[in-house]
């Protein structure tokens, strides 16, 4: 089996895929800093489908997530935009917690674990 890196700089790639899984780095909303944590998690969601897409997978193939607030206060938040984009019936293992992310100008980041394939 042959492991692929995507999307990779010096420190980090945004997936790798081996063995049947992609593997996602975890994802701020680079393209929307700063805005509401409704906001931030569509624009995180929106990279995820694509790296997922990039690499022959979907949100129908995801096994596990982790989310990371920087506020748990805000998970009612996020949750409604992750229920309107987690396909009916495909919902991953998930674990969500409060933690300090890479800056203040990020409040969610996301990390998955996906099947590749249709």
């Amino acid at each position: 089996m042959q492991i692929e890196r995507y999307e990779t700089g010096k420190r980090m790639s945004q997936a790798v895929t081996y063995g049947g899984f992609v593997f996602l780095a975890g994802q701020v909303a680079i393209d929307a800093p700063g805005v509401s944590v409704r906001e931030q998690t569509t624009n995180i969601l929106a990279r995820i489908t694509r790296l997922l897409e990039d690499v022959g997978s979907n949100p129908t193939r995801i096994l596990s997530a982790t989310i990371w607030l920087a506020d748990i206060s805000s998970f009612e938040d996020m949750n409604a935009v992750w229920d309107a984009w987690v396909p009916s019936g495909h919902a991953p293992a998930r674990a969500t917690v409060e933690a300090r992310l890479a800056g203040p100008e990020f409040t969610v980041e996301i990390g998955m674990i996906a099947a590749v394939g249709n």
